[in-house]
Formats: structure tokens, sequence, C-alpha cells
């Protein structure tokens, strides 16, 4: 199905609640919003891990593959342990260990990144596809659902409220994130790294350390981002689990102009996009063929705003210098 394929519409009942019964025309905003969260935290990850890398004047364009990475190396260990926390700071590690790769590959002269990226998004997920396959019938620990709508007695708002630990995480990360990198003077030395490399060189910095570092740490990010698809939601693995949140958190970090704050924002409204289909579905509002066209809502809000920021008065508002340059 293509639903599957996608990796949007694999149970809609995670998203979407049962027919309308007990909150009537709220039925579908709370299959939205439940949707959103779900489908926003991998969103979330990468595109604040891709918002340090870019902060350092580096575009890492592998994420896909570390994203891939991280869900089956999470997958695995949430299997042999027992523990899916043990699960998510191996995916962790993984993706950490991958971005530092990317990043020193970047610092070899006469190097294009963006051809790097393209090579590290095929070596991860090529690497993820050979290793994971004894772990694609197994079933792993998954992690465990804050259960916040135990309140109500309707079924809708305790799904829609029913919101893992990483969530809880990624949002207190985006506003320390922000604040780090504007008030500490790690966040300041990023900075100078990716608004002039000539500038944080001459005050003594290493660049190439700097960004291997940020790209490092971005890295993990999306690690820990694809070991949520595996161990929560949609919570198994298996070689159609990403849909391309990697690829599109770097356009998700332009549309949230460099700022973990929006980052958050930018997360939950391309989770709420991708749950238009099952949410629709689930409330019987749409059926047969048509339901398709829902589940492929995220990568056409992609293109509107690649589309949208392509401008020359727009495309760089809020960028890092250093992303202007050819590499």
């Amino acid at each position: 199905m293509i639903a599957s394929a996608l990796g949007l519409g694999l149970s809609s009942s995670l998203i979407a609640a049962e027919p309308v019964t007990d909150v009537g025309r709220w039925g579908l905003l709370l299959a939205i919003v439940g949707g959103a969260i779900r489908v926003g935290t991998p969103f979330l990850f990468v595109s604040l891990g891709e918002c340090i890398t870019e902060k350092s004047g580096r575009v890492n364009l592998g994420l896909e593959g570390t994203l891939v990475m991280g869900a089956m190396t999470g997958y695995a260990i949430s299997y042999q342990t027992g523990s899916p926390w043990i699960g998510v700071f191996a995916a962790a590690v993984v993706g950490l260990l991958l971005g530092a790769l990317h990043a020193v590959i970047c610092n070899l002269p006469r190097v294009n990144y963006v051809a790097v990226g393209i090579s590290m998004m095929l070596f991860g997920m090529g690497l993820a596809f050979y290793l994971g396959k004894p772990y694609i019938q197994p079933s792993a620990p998954r992690l465990p659902a804050l259960e916040l709508g135990f309140w109500s007695p309707i079924e809708q708002v305790r799904t829609a409220l029913r919101i893992n630990a990483l969530f809880v995480v990624g949002v207190a990360l985006a506003p320390l994130l922000a604040w780090t990198l504007k008030n500490t003077r790690w966040g300041l030395i990023l900075r100078l790294a990716g608004e002039s490399e000539e500038a944080a060189a001459a005050m003594g910095y290493s660049v190439p350390r700097i960004r291997i570092i940020a790209t490092a740490i971005g890295g993990a990010l999306a690690g820990i981002g694809g070991s949520y698809l595996s161990l929560y939601y949609p919570g198994s693995w298996n070689e159609q689990l990403s849909s391309g949140q990697g690829l599109m958190a770097v356009a998700l970090v332009i549309f949230a102009r460099w700022n973990p704050i929006l980052c958050l924002w930018a997360s939950l409204l391309f989770g709420g996009v991708g749950s238009l289909g099952p949410a629709l579905q689930g409330q019987n509002l749409v059926s047969g063929s048509a339901r398709y066209l829902w589940y492929a809502a995220p990568y056409i809000l992609t293109l509107v705003i690649m589309i949208l920021t392509c401008s020359r008065l727009r495309a760089m508002v809020g960028a890092p210098a250093e992303l202007s340059k050819t590499q």
C-alpha cells in the first residue's frame, strides 16, 4: 500500500480516533492534533540537528541515511537488550558517528558537501537495510507513552494526548537550544563560524573542529529521531520506515529561518499535514483512492515551501552567511 510506503498511514488508529461518536465535529481536530505530535516528533529532532549543523556553515544532506540507520540501530539494540531507552542511546551514538564522518570528509580539500551528503545518505540507508534484515520480523520493546489524557472518558481525547517522552524532550530542547545559541560562548563561536570562517580563524578558533562537533551533534539528534520511528510510531523496523523526513528537514529549517523555536512549530505543522490523510479516513470523510492525495500532503507542502523561499529576497533571510558560498 502507498500509505505504508509513505510511513504516515501504517496504522490510522494511531493518528485518527474512532469514528465520531463522543466529540462530534471535534473528532477531526483531535485526530490532527494527536497526529501532529506523533508524526512531527521525528521532524523536530532532525530539524533541530540540521539547525545546529547549518549554524556552523555546513549543510548535511545525509540526514535521511542517518535517520534510517538510527531507526534500525535503536530497534536492534532494543530487541537485543530489552530496553528501548538503550536503543535510543545507541541510535544517538550511531548518528553522532555518521555526522562526524560526514564533517571529516567535508573538511578535506576540494570536496563538495552536496555530493558527500548524498553519498552519506545512500551509505546510511544501504548499511541499515543490510544490517537490519534479521530484525524485520522480531518484535522489540517499544518506548512507553505518557497518558496525559487519563482524566478524560472520551477515547479521542485520550488518543490525542497520548504523548511519547521523546516529544517532551524535543519541546524542551528547542528553547534550550535557542537560548544556548544566543547567550553562551559556545553558541557565539558556532554562529561566528557560520557567519565568517575567516573571522573565526582570525580569533584563533578551528573552524573544521567546530563544524565536526556541530555536524556530529546534528547527526546524534537525527539518530534519536530515527529511533522514535522504529520504537514508537509506527513502532516497527522495515525498509520503508522513513518517508523522507531527513530530506524534508532541510526545507523545514529554511522555512523556520534557522530558528530552533520556529523549527518546533514547523515540525508540528508538517506533522499535522502528514496526519490529514489518516485523520480524514478515520473520520470517514474520505475513501477510496482520494485518500492517497492526502497522504502526499507533506511532500506538496515541502514543494510549496521551496518555491516560496527560492527568490533572492527570501531564500537566505536569516541564513548563516557561509551557506551562501559555493563549496
